[in-house]
């Protein structure tokens, strides 16, 4: 059932955003939440069709584009009052045998791809004096785990990144913060399942219990909806005051 907000302060009425990776799991329902908030919403996407399936069911726009290609982006400016950086991928391989262009690829992603699009929004939310930037990092952007090289390093930086937007932009009313969850429900975590499993030496259908959820204190994977939630909330005016923030979404994991 699609959600309603009567008017008030934590409504997006009248809000533009733009949410990347916006096709499918955290991002499509992130999506989906600021919609039913009252945002207009562009999902941007490589997969142009399901991205478009997204829009059509909230209303809202698509941009099809390849962020890691980010020669495009550096003259790019978005006029966009939400900016939602998610689009992101992962690989799991022990650093000896990681390859090379593989690493670069998922820092443009993740790290470059990210600093780019807030350059590009930045203006915008300084004219409107009104901005929010919502990184989705990980519970990997404070903790490392094996065979992990690449994704860690990206979600470390994307904090840093977060942090020090805050700072730049509070005076022009605009927040950066990240949200940090652990193993998600998402295409994302259903697809290393193989890789995980190869790289541990241990059966595929020990890998949830066994690996991603062995450090969590609530052993199941957080839910796509659950963290749009928590975006949606940074997203509106109760939040105002949030900023340079890392909220950590990872059943007790990060707590040890």
């Amino acid at each position: 059932m699609t959600r309603t907000y009567p008017p008030s302060r934590d409504a997006l009425t009248g809000r533009t955003a733009l949410v990347t990776g916006g096709a499918s799991g955290i991002g499509a329902a992130c999506a989906r939440e600021l919609a039913a908030r009252g945002a207009s919403v562009t999902v941007a996407d490589i997969d142009g069709v399901r991205a478009k399936q997204v829009a059509d069911e909230i209303g809202g726009t698509v941009w099809e584009v390849d962020l890691s290609q980010v020669s495009g982006l550096e003259t790019l400016r978005l006029d966009c009052d939400i900016l939602v950086n998610n689009a992101g991928v992962q690989t799991v391989s022990p650093i000896a045998d990681f390859p090379p262009d593989r690493f670069r690829t998922m820092l443009t992603l993740m790290v470059e791809a990210p600093f780019l699009l807030v350059r590009a929004a930045l203006p915008h939310m300084y004219e409107r004096g009104y901005g929010r930037i919502v990184n989705i990092s990980s519970v990997h952007g404070t903790r490392a785990s094996a065979y992990k090289s690449a994704y860690v390093t990206a979600k470390h930086a994307l904090e840093g990144l977060s942090k020090v937007t805050a700072l730049e932009a509070a005076e022009h009313g605009v927040t950066s913060n990240c949200v940090s969850p652990g193993y998600v429900r998402t295409p994302l975590v259903d697809n290393q399942i193989a890789e995980q499993a190869e790289a541990h030496g241990i059966p595929e259908r020990e890998v949830e219990e066994r690996i991603f959820l062995s450090e969590a204190a609530i052993k199941r994977l957080v839910e796509p909806d659950e963290v749009a939630d928590l975006v949606g909330w940074l997203c509106t005016d109760s939040a105002r005051m949030v900023t340079g923030a890392s909220y950590t979404m990872d059943g007790g994991w990060s707590a040890r």
